[in-house]
């Protein structure tokens, strides 16, 4: 727990706010290894040989982004300076997961741009909101006292 200084009411609003999109993010990892393909929906004959056809280090990837990120979403309600390296590690492994998506599969010429990216990019932006919010919040000294 840290003695730094206390944080305003909206720091633990975004904070709260942050575990509970984490949380719905692992919420979606774990469906996924459970259903596979059908985790997202009723799944076509494409989706099912597109999910078959990712590699295993994939999930790893995805359980990392999503645990990750609830890791460091705790971190911050807790106070502790270690919610920025686990929001970098997050995104990190979300930007290797879709990079590998998006460069290695034809998903964005079978299913349109504007079907496949916009949530991905919405992840992407959100973790990057988390590590700013978090190095923010050590720089003020709300979180991981010095």
């Amino acid at each position: 727990m840290s003695t730094g200084l206390r944080p305003p009411a909206w720091f633990w609003i975004v904070a709260v706010l942050l575990v509970l999109w984490e949380a719905m993010g692992v919420f979606s990892c774990i469906q996924q290894f459970r259903l596979g393909a059908e985790a997202m929906g009723p799944a076509t004959n494409y989706d099912r040989a597109l999910y078959a056809s990712l590699p295993v280090w994939y999930n790893y990837a995805y359980a990392v982004a999503t645990f990750g990120g609830l890791l460091g979403g705790l971190a911050l309600l807790l106070k502790e300076a270690r919610a920025v390296i686990l929001f970098w590690i997050s995104l990190i492994a979300v930007l290797v997961m879709f990079g590998y998506l998006f460069a290695t599969t034809d998903i964005i010429a079978h299913k349109g741009a504007g079907t496949v990216l916009p949530f991905p990019i919405v992840i992407a932006l959100v973790g990057a909101f988390s590590i700013w919010f978090a190095t923010m919040a050590r720089a003020r000294r709300w979180i991981g006292g010095r």
